[in-house]
C-alpha cells in the first residue's frame, strides 16, 4: 500500500491494526501481498473452503483492474470474488464443473464468461437467456458478454479457465 494517504494510514495505526510495509516489493500488486499473507498466516487452512471477498477491487484504473485479475489466475485453487458496485467477477477453474446458484434479489440479469490465459476450445452452459454448445471463445472472437441469467441455476463446463461475471442490483432505499 505504497499510496495509502497519511490519514487513511493514521486512522488504522491508532484503531490498533497492525501495519506491514511491503512498499519494497513492486513486483506484486497489494492483493497478491494480501492473498499471499493469508494463505501464510493460515498454512493448514484447507483452501478449498476460503472465500476472498474485495470490494472496491474494480471501476478504478484499468491495470489495477487487469492486475487484481491476474490475482484469481495465479491463487486459482482459492475462490477469490472480486466486487465493485454494480458487478461481481470471480474464476472457473478449467478443473471443475461449475453450478452457480443465483440469488436473482441480488445479483443479475446480465453475465459473461471470459476466457482468460487461453482460448477456450469448448466451453458450454445451462440456464443462460443464450446457452453455450461446446463453443469456442477466444480474444478477437466470441466472448459471451451481456448475456442474461433466466434461472436459479447456471452450469459451466469449459476447456479452459473463464471469468464469471454478473451484475450486482441497487439496493432500493427510502
Amino acid at each position: 500500500m505504497d499510496s495509502i494517504r497519511t490519514e487513511v494510514l493514521d486512522f488504522y495505526t491508532n484503531n490498533g491494526t497492525k501495519i506491514m510495509d511491503e512498499s519494497d516489493d513492486q513486483d506484486t500488486t497489494d492483493l497478491h501481498k494480501c492473498v499471499s499473507y493469508i494463505c501464510d498466516f493460515a498454512p493448514n487452512l484447507d483452501k478449498s473452503s476460503l472465500c476472498i471477498l474485495v470490494a472496491g477491487a474494480l471501476g478504478g484504473r484499468f491495470d489495477h483492474e487487469m492486475g487484481n485479475i491476474n490475482v484469481l489466475c495465479r491463487f486459482s485453487s482459492i475462490r477469490i470474488v472480486l466486487l465493485s458496485d454494480d458487478c461481481l467477477i470471480h474464476l472457473l477453474p478449467r478443473t471443475h464443473h461449475h453450478e452457480i446458484h443465483i440469488q436473482s434479489s441480488t445479483v443479475g440479469p446480465h453475465c459473461g464468461l471470459i476466457p482468460v490465459g487461453m482460448p477456450s476450445g469448448s466451453t458450454t452452459t445451462t440456464g443462460l437467456e443464450w446457452d453455450l454448445h461446446e463453443t469456442e471463445m477466444r480474444f478477437g472472437g466470441l466472448i459471451s458478454t451481456s448475456n442474461i441469467v433466466k434461472g436459479e441455476k447456471i452450469t459451466v463446463r469449459s476447456d479452459t479457465d473463464l471469468l464469471w461475471t454478473i451484475s450486482i442490483k441497487k439496493l432500493q432505499t427510502g
